[in-house]
């Protein structure tokens, strides 16, 4: 099969691309490599599927080194396209078939999406509308859509996929939530065939560092204050990206339009236990620094994964525990440069 994957230089996207070149099909890639958290960990993951894994990033002109040039290693291309660009978008779907597309590309973030909420707006709704027009006008049918667990604000435990959900409390989630119905109009419409998977708070190896395993890994390995958000009584239903991956690549098959959940579909985890397994993996205690709870988080998430388990054959398979001791060693194997990335 030949796959289009946006956002493909992201912390889900480029594990996606990596699982479906292992399983030996071809992958386009694309990504504008935007400055919303530091590139360098964009880079690290583009120079990953490039087969370039001794590549190391540190300075200035290497950083963004894929940005402005069409890159190609075996059956992965990468193109730095943004899907804001209607005509460029569609020049790509005129050069390959492709056979289904994992639209991946956002603007993730609760807290920035209140300080720009344009930029959301523009990528997420916009974006995602041009990625099915250009599906549309190609004949291409089938789409997987990322969503996101932020929909489910105010809505009883465990989350459901039948659940409404009309009120979103950030930008961020009110932009995932027009580009899900724009997915259902374009099936209606247009017979577009998209699976809506919502993620539940993602982490694992080059996460993003504006999220907090990441952020908490970071501040503990140092023995600086680790900046925590209330009291850490807050929980959240943790996923390897490496489940994520898989589910979203399962997600693929024919289904008409349907919404999956993608979480660890058990009993939230708190951040007070995710921070001591962070700290049993470091060999370290955190210094925690407490802040005021943020009005756009959520207090807890939970997903109901029975219609993951019933669609697509779909469950985690790594504990929090063990994916956390992966994580940490990633992280502990790549101090040299991790040092220098600036926390979003």
């Amino acid at each position: 099969m030949i796959y289009l994957v946006t956002g493909a230089a992201g912390f889900i996207a480029a594990e996606v691309c990596a699982q479906l070149l292992a399983a030996g099909h071809t992958v386009v890639g694309v990504d504008n490599l935007n400055a919303y958290y530091d590139v360098r960990l964009k880079d690290w993951r583009l120079a990953r599927l490039l087969g370039e894994g001794g590549f190391v990033l540190g300075d200035d002109q290497r950083r963004s080194r894929y940005a402005g040039a069409a890159r190609s290693a075996g059956r992965f291309h990468f193109r730095p396209l943004d899907t804001e660009n209607l005509a460029e978008l569609e020049a790509l779907f005129a050069e390959f078939p492709f056979d289904a597309v994992f639209n991946l590309a956002a603007r993730a973030g609760v807290r920035y999406s209140l300080e720009n909420p344009h930029v959301y707006l523009s990528t997420n709704a916009h974006g995602s509308l041009n990625v099915m027009e250009a599906m549309r006008r190609r004949g291409v049918k089938k789409q997987v859509l990322a969503s996101t667990s932020s929909l489910y604000a105010g809505c009883p435990l465990p989350f459901t996929e039948d659940q409404p959900v009309n009120t979103p409390l950030s930008p961020y989630a009110a932009t995932k939530k027009a580009a899900e119905l724009m997915a259902y109009t374009y099936h209606r419409l247009f017979g577009l065939d998209t699976t809506v998977v919502r993620y539940f708070t993602v982490y694992g190896p080059a996460g993003r560092p504006d999220m907090a395993p990441f952020r908490f890994i970071q501040w503990i390995a140092e023995g600086q204050p680790l900046q925590l958000f209330g009291d850490g009584s807050q929980a959240r239903d943790f996923t390897y990206v490496d489940d994520i991956a898989r589910g979203t690549i399962l997600a693929a098959k024919p289904l008409g339009y349907e919404i999956v959940n993608l979480g660890g579909g058990k009993n939230p985890v708190r951040l007070q236990t995710l921070i001591q397994f962070i700290e049993q993996a470091l060999g370290r205690r955190a210094v925690i620094a407490g802040q005021p709870f943020h009005a756009a988080d959520v207090k807890e998430t939970w997903a109901d994964i029975a219609k993951a388990e019933r669609l697509l054959g779909w469950k985690p398979e790594v504990g929090v525990e063990e994916g956390f001791r992966r994580t940490v060693e990633w992280h502990v194997a790549n101090r040299d440069w991790l040092r220098a990335i600036v926390l979003s």
